[in-house]
């Protein structure tokens, strides 16, 4: 389904995030993959199937633990 090569990572895989961006909307603080995934800007992530993957910053860790 990809036509890049080497093909994007799939939405499943753990690297999904580094598949070619497709689409940007830096003003709604979004971007679609060429796997399907929409990436906000806070990390979190909306899979093609409809699942979510919370917010992962890891500078979040590091605030929290100060």
């Amino acid at each position: 389904m990809c036509p890049h090569e080497p093909a994007c990572p799939s939405a499943e895989a753990k690297d999904r995030e580094a598949a070619r961006t497709i689409a940007i909307h830096p003003e709604q603080g979004w971007s679609l993959l060429c796997n399907g995934v929409v990436l906000f800007e806070d990390t979190g992530e909306l899979l093609p199937d409809g699942g979510v993957i919370a917010p992962h910053r890891p500078t979040d860790m590091t605030a929290n633990a100060a």
